[in-house]
């Protein structure tokens, strides 16, 4: 017998199935679990339907009960934390402690606590009132459906039934259809079931979050390509993504797809000749932390000339050789591991260390490092630059600084950069004419520290220009902004007080934060400040 979908408000038998799949144990290559279904049109069709249905509705429900599924939902997942932390390590080989438990659970409550908060303090809303033109506009909810696909790497923070998407379009009043991702199908069936009683006790429409497994990729990109859909999230592979946007650009549907990216790190002159052995030791931690499988893994990191580069060099390639063999998420991301390192030798690279599959049972890889100059990387820099999704990094070494300053400029978009510069100040210069080539091709660029960690803040820009997302100007991490990706920009001219919603009227009772005729204000319209 499979495993129920989530469709039309409760748990029932897929219809019309386009075969079953399990979860797989990465550390064994052994299938675990029960049978989950892969939807075919007939449960796709069903799931839209319903959130169709419901999405009016839903688009004026009244913030305080959206604030009280998503802080209910959090709650949940906090007491059932034994059993989802079971799951997740299970699916993914990720482990217990502290990764899923002390990191990633309390990461996925704090960001559905902190879209609660966005939600009663219509903070995504960013209400603006023009009284001389008579105009008033806000952030509003789609009145359609979001499809958000998870990703395999973070079975709670980004996962389609919990993650930031997640919790942004629901915040944002849109109903959900989640796309689980087939890594981990236990973890997403008991969010969902969580999910689904936090509804149901918040008192908002079973319809309004719906998941299923798995689809195919036919019935995928055809979803995808539907205009009645209000926007797409995805995280996962470039190729995926990209085909689920070409559909959806078709019918303009709008979305916001985290694609790839190597995010480069650049350790300048003075920071290795400061504190170069400690940064190797740095970069390999960061590089294998999560067996690499994380979209901030440093994919590059670029070398100034010199002998403390020669010294960073073998303090590295001495940590990589040492490091035992890291479980992947499954048979097809090893498999696009090796791919990916063969063909970053055949543009040029050179192997280090590391270099193949690991031994022993499971889906595992050496830890990889491999070096290639900066003229042959300037030569071929989108064959270089590609992602090795794992345990992997490629050093760039330079001759000169002009060199630094040019593989700088020949990145294409990332979700980071990083510099390490000296303390004392004597990497400023070169500081100055690396990081603008950066500034232009990342989301976040940051200075001396590793780019693995994602703050849930609402600064954060966990983004970047394409092909690290499909969207420049947004996020996927920190509220309010990322809620802002599923929203429509409602005017309003000259439409009576009594009728507006009720962030845009005269009383501001709730001190929401709004701009009124050019300047920011917590009180009513016309009341002096």
């Amino acid at each position: 017998m499979q495993a129920q979908v989530l469709v039309g408000g409760r748990w029932r038998d897929a219809r019309d199935p386009q075969g079953s799949f399990r979860a797989e144990d990465p550390t064994r290559a052994e299938a675990i679990g029960p049978a989950f279904p892969v939807s075919g049109q007939a449960d796709v069709d069903a799931a839209l339907a319903a959130a169709l249905g419901v999405a009016p509705a839903f688009a004026q429900t009244p913030p305080a009960r959206i604030a009280a599924f998503l802080d209910g939902y959090a709650a949940a997942i906090e007491a059932d934390a034994d059993t989802l932390v079971a799951l997740a390590a299970e699916e993914t080989a990720l482990p217990a402690e502290p990764r899923l438990r002390h990191v990633e659970l309390p990461r996925t409550t704090g960001q559905l606590r902190q879209a609660a908060a966005a939600v009663r303090a219509y903070a995504w809303t960013d209400p603006v009132i023009d009284t001389a033109a008579g105009l008033r506009a806000h952030r509003a909810p789609l009145g359609k459906p979001v499809l958000v696909f998870g990703p395999n790497n973070f079975p709670f923070a980004f996962n389609a039934i919990a993650g930031s998407d997640f919790a942004s379009a629901i915040a944002a009043r849109n109903p959900v259809i989640a796309k689980a991702h087939p890594s981990h199908p236990a973890t997403s069936r008991r969010l969902a079931e969580l999910a689904h009683d936090a509804l149901v006790a918040a008192e908002l429409p079973a319809d309004a979050v719906q998941m299923l497994y798995h689809v195919d990729n036919a019935v995928g990109t055809r979803l995808a390509g539907d205009g009645r859909l209000g926007a797409i999230g995805f995280t996962g592979s470039r190729a995926g993504g990209l085909a689920l946007k070409a559909a959806a650009d078709q019918v303009g549907v709008p979305t916001y797809a985290e694609l790839s990216s190597v995010n480069p790190v650049f350790l300048l002159r003075g920071a290795l000749a400061e504190n170069g052995a400690a940064l190797a030791q740095e970069f390999f931690t960061s590089c294998t932390m999560g067996s690499g499988q994380f979209c901030t893994n440093p994919g590059i990191v670029v070398l100034p000339p010199g002998d403390e580069a020669n010294a960073f060099e073998a303090e590295a390639t001495r940590h990589f050789a040492a490091g035992a063999p890291r479980p992947l998420f499954s048979r097809g991301v090893q498999e696009n591991l090796v791919h990916a390192l063969a063909s970053l030798v055949h543009a040029g690279a050179t192997v280090l260390a590391g270099g193949d599959v690991g031994g022993g049972q499971g889906y595992r890889h050496q830890p990889t490092l491999l070096r290639v100059d900066a003229r042959a990387f300037l030569a071929a820099p989108a064959a270089l630059q590609a992602e090795a999704f794992g345990p992997t990094s490629l050093l760039v070494r330079t001759r000169t600084d002009d060199e630094l300053a040019a593989v700088a400029a020949a990145f294409e978009g990332n979700l980071t950069a990083t510099l390490y510069r000296a303390v004392d100040g004597s990497d400023d210069a070169t500081w100055a004419t690396v990081a603008p080539r950066l500034r232009a091709r990342v989301g976040r660029l940051i200075a001396n520290k590793m780019p693995t960690g994602v703050a849930v803040s609402p600064a954060m820009n966990h983004g970047g220009p394409y092909p690290a997302t499909s969207h420049a100007g947004f996020t996927s991490v920190g509220m309010p902004a990322a809620i802002q990706r599923f929203t429509a920009l409602h005017s309003y001219d000259n439409v009576p007080d009594h009728l507006l919603p009720p962030e845009l009227r005269d009383r501001n009772p709730g001190g929401i934060a709004r701009r009124i005729d050019g300047r920011w204000s917590d009180g009513d319209v016309g009341a002096t400040s």
